[in-house]
């Protein structure tokens, strides 16, 4: 689970950078990402949307990172839990649920709010930051 919202995320950060190709990507670079990031946030002014496009971005990547690694892994499926409802609900309440539906957010962020209840932790930097410390 850690690494399918990770790869979630850092797929998307991808897509806004150009790098998949065309025929697959949804934005295809920064600019058409703030223009969806304006689209679904219409309460930002726009002249807040690269910032946002910026955090959102930056929280992506660190997220994916640390659930990659498994450093602490509870904390940053609650958070990414948290960035996806948001995203989901901007999605929601700006376009209608169907796109939120279709790209299947709110189902990342049930995962990753599962994830963060998760006891048994496999192949995660804590491990052995704990077993080194006992």
């Amino acid at each position: 689970m850690r690494l399918a919202i990770s790869f979630g995320f850092l797929s998307a950060v991808a897509d806004r950078f150009g790098i998949w190709s065309k025929n697959v990507s949804v934005w295809g670079n920064w600019d058409n990402f703030l223009g969806y990031t304006q689209l679904i946030n219409p309460w930002i002014p726009n002249s807040l949307v690269p910032t946002i496009g910026i955090l959102a971005t930056g929280a992506e990547i660190i997220f994916a990172v640390f659930l990659i690694i498994g450093f602490k892994t509870e904390l940053f499926a609650k958070l990414s839990g948290l960035l996806l409802l948001l995203f989901a609900l901007s999605m929601t309440f700006s376009t209608g649920i169907k796109g939120a539906f279709d790209f299947s957010v709110f189902t990342a962020s049930a995962g990753a709010f599962a994830l963060s209840l998760m006891k048994r932790k496999y192949l995660e930097v804590d491990n052995l930051i704990f077993k080194s410390k006992t």
